[in-house]
This record gives C-alpha cells, sequence and structure tokens, in this order.
C-alpha cells in the first residue's frame, strides 16, 4: 500500500510541476528536427558551396545594393556589394578576413575583431551536421516569448566561446530568430538580431528569402534573396585577398 501511494504521489508533484526548458527534449533533439526542418542531413550535407543572390537595403545610410553571397564549406565566405558605380567586396579565407576600401578601391585585411565575426559568420552546415569537429556545442535554454508566441531557444556555442541563440519555430522547427553579441563599426560590442522569414523550397532546402537584422534594437539591413544555387565548384582564389 505505500508503495502505491507513494508512486501516486509522485505523479501527482511531476504533473503539477510547471514546463521546464527542454523538458522531453534534449538540445541534440532539437538540433536533429532544425535540421530535418531545413532539409535533413543527406540534403545539406551534400551542399559544398551556396551562392546566393538578391538586394539588401542599408537602413542607417538609405541606400539599396544588389548583393551576392558565397559560402564554400567549411568556413569560407565572401559578399560582394553593387553600391553606385562600384563592388564592395569582403571576405573570408578561412584564416583571415578582408575588405575593399571604398574611398581608395584598395583591398585590406580586416582589423581583428571584424575578422574573427566575420569568421563566424563563414560557418556553413557543418557547424550543424558536425559541431563536434569544430569544438562546437549546443544547449537548450528556457523558451522565449516574441509578440505572444513561444518559440524554443537552442544556444550555440563555439570554440572561443561565443554563443549564438537560435529562436526556433515550435511548428516546423526551422528558425525564426538568431540572437548574439558583435562588434559594430566602432569597435564597441552591441546586440545583434536576425529575423528570418519567407521560406522557400530550393532543391530538398528550406531556405530563408527575406533576413532582417537589427543593432541594438535599430534595424541596420533587409536582405531580400531572388536566386540561391548550390555546388557551383567555386574556388578557393574567389575567397582570398587580391
Amino acid at each position: 500500500m505505500k508503495k502505491t501511494i507513494s508512486f501516486a504521489l509522485c505523479a501527482l508533484i511531476l504533473l503539477s510541476l510547471p514546463a521546464l526548458p527542454g523538458f522531453g527534449q534534449t538540445a541534440q533533439d532539437a538540433l536533429a528536427k532544425m535540421i530535418q526542418a531545413m532539409g535533413g542531413k543527406k540534403a545539406l550535407g551534400a551542399i559544398k558551396d551556396t551562392t546566393i543572390s538578391g538586394s539588401v537595403e542599408l537602413a542607417q545610410f538609405g541606400l539599396t545594393a544588389s548583393i551576392t553571397m558565397y559560402q564554400k564549406e567549411p568556413d569560407k565566405l565572401r559578399i560582394d556589394m553593387g553600391l553606385l558605380d562600384m563592388v564592395i567586396a569582403m571576405g573570408y579565407d578561412g584564416r583571415k578576413g578582408w575588405f575593399t576600401d571604398p574611398q581608395s578601391g584598395t583591398t585590406q585585411e580586416m582589423p581583428e575583431f571584424q575578422s574573427r565575426d566575420f569568421s563566424r559568420q563563414a560557418l556553413g552546415n557543418a557547424a550543424l551536421l558536425d559541431p563536434q569537429k569544430l569544438g562546437i556545442t549546443f544547449a537548450l535554454k528556457p523558451k522565449e516569448k516574441i509578440e505572444g508566441k513561444e518559440y524554443i531557444v537552442l544556444e550555440q556555442v563555439l570554440a572561443d566561446g561565443h554563443s549564438i541563440a537560435f529562436f526556433l519555430d515550435p511548428v516546423t522547427y526551422l528558425p525564426f530568430k538568431a540572437k548574439t553579441r558583435a562588434m559594430g563599426q566602432s569597435g564597441a560590442e552591441i546586440e545583434a538580431e536576425t529575423y528570418f522569414s519567407d521560406y522557400r523550397k530550393v532543391e530538398n532546402t528550406m531556405v530563408a528569402h527575406s533576413i532582417r537584422t537589427l543593432q541594438d534594437g535599430v534595424e541596420a539591413q533587409k536582405v531580400a534573396i531572388v536566386k540561391v544555387v548550390y555546388n557551383s565548384n567555386l574556388d578557393d582564389s574567389l575567397f582570398r585577398m587580391r
């Protein structure tokens, strides 16, 4: 009789507990569901490079530019912006970052803090599919509400200790928002929030075609994606400083 009472009491206590972050779900469960929502391991693992083209509104300057982004697994990135009569390029070759100086037109190495931030942006699907190899870990955080809707929060911690919080839609498990700390143009730390919307199917993957970025709560830029192309056999030289 005592055992029956104890079991019933434990069940009652468990039922009365408030919902806890990750209760019944681990960080690995949430990560696996996010990967599946984005296309699955097979589809994402087959991507060796990605070329994205579209336009970007630079709210801080009141300008709109064409933009082409190149990413090559696991850690190379280049962004070309067509602004007025010039193309401003920024890149990371897996070791260092560089940029085109719009005043002189010359190519220069990025300051260390900018190169470090750019290297994080350069991480591709390998950061999700094989995080241990890159020293990346994931943790489930308490759920958070945005405009009345509760989102699953999955924190990614990079090898250097830098963290990025992904806010996952509780139904689709696609990322709705990413939040992190970054360095602004002046070198001062800012809070950067990126919102993803207008997901569309590209081959066997789901890609957000509208990306909006806020810095310390103020809109900094909005990217509208027009075209996404996978596996163009991008050469490493595209990502090097010239």
